[in-house]
């Protein structure tokens, strides 16, 4: 006798490579999709979101950025940096923020992210694809390698590393191709008052801003999902 198909439930993540806060919020609902495993059958999507779209090609000492961004003194910098960092090893990923650490200009990252995502195939066994691996694979060359995730040949290599096509990767980079789809996602998801991230938007109707403890999501899918299902 064939088992009933488990409950779906869509999770689009808007998010940016260069928000620490959209690693560790991530890694916190990986522990929510294992809590419903046998009971959910989730589907992740990721959506672009620029922190700072007009930073410049060669990026801005990062420390620099957010003291002058969120009007901070630099003891305040460093202790907010380590207080991420601690949550971070708490999950399993490590925050390499040396001195030289920079924030970068995120939207040819969003356009390989564009590409990838036209990969994932809607009847696909598992939860996540090959646009989730390639975004956890640009968090970590940013956050652990504290590598230019801005620069083309960097982002053809963790492209690569996913199992993607480098040479298409270069292509894409070299041209405006995804361009025009990450500027239109980007306006819509503003255009639903989504002005922070992470932001976890669950069947297409429940926002969950930030990068909450998994207990705010179980509660969230109990209560709205699994309830309603019933």
């Amino acid at each position: 006798m064939n088992q009933s198909p488990l409950p779906r439930l869509s999770v689009d993540i808007v998010s940016d490579v260069m928000c620490p806060w959209c690693i560790i919020g991530w890694l916190k609902f990986e522990t929510v999709m294992a809590q419903f495993a046998g009971r959910l059958d989730f589907r992740v999507q990721w959506h672009p979101f620029e922190l700072n779209p007009d930073m410049p090609r060669e990026g801005e000492d990062a420390a620099s950025h957010v003291m002058r961004k969120y009007g901070i003194t630099a003891e305040q910098s460093r202790a907010n940096s380590g207080k991420m960092a601690g949550v971070a090893a708490e999950l399993g990923f490590a925050f390499n923020r040396g001195p030289d650490f920079r924030m970068r200009n995120s939207f040819d990252a969003h356009r390989l992210l564009s590409w990838a995502g036209a990969f994932e195939e809607p009847e696909q066994v598992e939860s996540t694809g090959v646009q989730t691996a390639l975004k956890l694979a640009l968090f970590r060359a940013h956050f652990t390698d504290n590598r230019d995730v801005s620069d083309h040949d960097v982002l053809a290599d963790v492209a690569a590393s996913v199992g993607l096509d480098a040479a298409r990767a270069r292509a894409i980079l070299a041209s405006e191709e995804f361009a025009e789809m990450v500027r239109v996602e980007e306006a819509y998801w503003a255009d639903q008052n989504i002005t922070g991230v992470p932001a976890f938007i669950l069947g297409g109707r429940m926002l969950v801003p930030g990068a909450q403890d998994p207990e705010v999501f179980i509660r969230v899918i109990e209560r709205k999902v699994l309830a309603d299902a019933a």
